[in-house]
């Protein structure tokens, strides 16, 4: 604007340069390099397409990176190079959370009996509500721990159920299991795969199933791999939320992790198990008939 006011003034050849530049509170020298080096088109483009990149980034909570912008800029008619999105982001300082390393928690030290592996890694279902898995997971407050149970739809990778509480005993999964169950009114048969942990193997989580004709699957021992989809949301929650947080209470904490899973999660971001829709565009678009 200043600038544009300068040029104007300077076609009419009625101003001191010096004594302009002292009123508009700019320099003599940033001054000549504009008038010298007009903005080229490729810097019009770069400042169009960095005000685009900045508002997916934004909608994305400061976790996307280039691959998931360049599918939201593909969304918004831009076609633009992986590359140049890197060097846009980098010019504009916009850098992902930093991501740490995940720890996965259960007990599975207990006498009760161990289901076998049904999952076996095959962690794509070609349909909704064909295959669950489920895990627990940690969050520190200033109140003390505090801990999360979910359920998560292999088709969609959407989280149908959920579970907060103050200790990680049974009745944590059993609601979350419930939860989901009620939501989604699964055909008998649904497989429910988990880790071998106590809660999962306890008789009233075994008696749940039972009622609701669900077949469940664990598993192996001490292979983390096995149930790679459940720990994978976990890693994402709290590389994403989690750990950019300082919970005071248990209730701020479940209040936050809601809003990210109901309201961003499962219906905003881009998951790339899902050809890059959220989990509930993809529900949406691939019905299955």
């Amino acid at each position: 604007m200043k600038y544009a006011w300068i040029k104007a003034q300077h076609h009419r050849h009625t101003f001191n340069v010096n004594a302009m530049c002292e009123m508009l509170g700019v320099m003599r020298s940033g001054y000549y390099a504009w008038k010298n080096n007009p903005q080229s088109a490729r810097d019009k483009e770069d400042i169009r397409l960095g005000e685009l990149i900045k508002k997916s980034f934004d909608e994305g909570r400061h976790t996307y990176g280039r691959k998931r912008i360049q599918d939201d800029l593909k969304d918004w008619g831009e076609n633009v190079s992986k590359r140049r999105i890197g060097k846009l982001m980098s010019k504009l300082g916009l850098w992902c959370k930093t991501r740490k390393k995940f720890k996965a928690t259960t007990n599975s030290k207990h006498n009760e009996k161990i289901s076998p592996n049904l999952l076996n890694r095959k962690f794509k279902a070609d349909k909704p509500n064909s295959v669950w898995v489920g895990d627990i997971t940690y969050v520190w407050t200033h109140e003390g721990w505090f801990y999360l149970a979910t359920v998560i739809d292999l088709y969609s990778r959407k989280i149908v159920g959920w579970s907060m509480s103050d200790n990680m005993r049974t009745p944590l999964v059993n609601d979350a299991l419930k939860m989901a169950i009620w939501q989604r009114k699964p055909p008998k048969g649904l497989i429910w795969h988990t880790g071998r942990g106590s809660q999962y193997a306890s008789k009233s989580h075994r008696a749940l199933l039972k009622t609701h004709a669900i077949q469940q699957s664990m598993s192996r021992k001490g292979d983390c791999w096995d149930n790679a989809v459940a720990e994978s949301f976990f890693h994402t929650l709290k590389t994403e939320l989690i750990y950019h947080e300082r919970y005071q209470t248990r209730e701020q904490a479940r209040r936050s992790i809601f809003e990210y899973i109901e309201v961003f999660y499962n219906r905003l971001r881009r998951h790339s198990a899902n050809g890059s829709s959220s989990p509930a565009n993809f529900e949406t678009y691939r019905k299955v008939a």
